[in-house]
């Protein structure tokens, strides 16, 4: 088996070649690549794996698959902006790419129990790719997570546990049941693997459009969907596959926006900030962003933004996007949001992700209901025998 591309960003200890820690087991730190990935040419298929060549895998390792990735490219309501339709993976998020690959090292290194928390998507991704793998799945949630996630997390036979309290409770409850030998933490957040996951994204925007676009548009919560995906399109430029590489504009829900905050206010700023507050977007209501150094190095490095929406302004966008055909969640809907109120400071073409599928939510869009249409006249009662006889009686007394 090939050593693991990862080092500990605080001390340098390399990857563990046994197990699958989330952090480092000498001082906590963060795994990250000690090189940039590299692309490599597809091979044929479909999905994420026609990637392979660009993906650190275990030496001989099948991938544990259910078909992620191949997502299409269509084009959007306006011209010069195109949607990835990422909603549209095997479970209904983005999180599938990331699932297959941690799947695949955790199967290979002989795991067969996990812990995960998550606020819903991460969640069943995890269960998905846990049944098919193999593995016992215990997942955590914050109690008021998403009806449609919950039922999605135990059809899949995952153990779902709800936990009262603010999202970073889940957290703490998930790392608990860890240390108590439940299963090894996998936490979506801490691993690296899905940064190298989220490089196919990039990978196949290029294929589809035929260069890098302009601008990408992506919601940020922990942050590792942005910073891989920045990374797949450095590693395409590397190969000499595109000349340069697009701004980044990444996108929180104003309830909870630490990154836009800080860049806005700085430290102060960062210190007001919540994630008890309220939301519709759920899946980017993070504080602490694990990868929030490298979005902002990735923000800078593309000369790219960080919008912040509110509550109001995200319903709006996901209410006219499901009237030109896509049905996506509140958080998926942030990035549209976000390129109304930046399209005339971005370049073009302009990518938009929707990361999850409106079925992950019990509510209906709430756009504005059609006219209701005239009701059609009652129809007249048809005449008995006797009625049609003394009509005929009144018509010859008459004459």
């Amino acid at each position: 088996m090939p050593a693991a591309p990862w080092r500990c960003t605080n001390c340098g200890a390399v990857y563990p070649e046994e197990g699958l820690p989330h952090r480092c087991p000498r001082c906590g730190g963060l795994f990250d690549r000690t090189t940039p990935p590299t692309w490599a040419p597809p091979k044929p298929g479909a999905g994420m794996w026609r990637y392979a060549a660009s993906l650190p895998t275990p030496d001989g390792a099948e991938p544990v698959t259910l078909g992620e990735g191949g997502t299409p490219l269509l084009a959007g309501p306006e011209d010069g902006v195109w949607l990835k339709a990422e909603y549209l993976n095997p479970t209904g998020s983005h999180k599938d790419r990331a699932a297959s690959l941690v799947f695949t090292w955790l199967r290979a290194r002989g795991v067969t129990a996990i812990v995960e928390d998550s606020s819903g998507n991460a969640g069943a991704a995890w269960a998905a790719y846990a049944a098919r793998s193999g593995l016992t799945a215990h997942i955590f949630v914050p109690a008021g997570a998403s009806g449609p996630k919950r039922a999605q997390i135990e059809a899949f036979g995952a153990r779902l546990h709800p936990v009262q309290g603010p999202r970073r409770a889940a957290r703490d409850a998930a790392e608990d049941a860890a240390r108590a030998g439940m299963g090894i933490y996998a936490s979506h957040a801490w691993l690296p693997m899905p940064l190298d996951a989220y490089a196919t994204i990039a990978y196949e925007i290029v294929a589809d459009l035929g260069r890098a676009p302009g601008s990408v548009i992506v919601p940020v919560g922990h942050g590792s969907l942005l910073v891989g995906l920045m990374r797949g399109f450095r590693a395409l430029r590397a190969a000499g596959r595109i000349e340069r590489v697009p701004q980044v504009v990444g996108v929180q829900t104003l309830a909870c926006a630490p990154l836009w905050a800080m860049s806005h206010g700085g430290y102060e700023a960062w210190l007001l900030v919540s994630d008890e507050a309220e939301t519709v977007a759920e899946g980017v209501r993070v504080k602490d962003p694990v990868w929030g150094q490298a979005v902002a190095h990735e923000v800078h490095a593309s000369q790219g933004l960080l919008a912040a929406v509110d509550d109001e302004a995200t319903l709006r966008a996901r209410d006219f996007l499901a009237r030109h055909g896509f049905y996506i969640e509140p958080t998926a809907a942030l990035g549209w949001a976000a390129y109304e109120a930046v399209r005339a400071h971005i370049a073009h073409p302009a990518v938009v992700l929707l990361t999850g599928s409106g079925h992950k939510t019990a509510a209906a869009p709430h756009a504005a209901p059609l006219p209701p249409a005239e009701p059609p006249p009652a129809p007249r009662p048809t005449p008995t025998w006797w009625q049609r006889l003394r009509q005929g009686w009144r018509r010859i007394f008459r004459t």
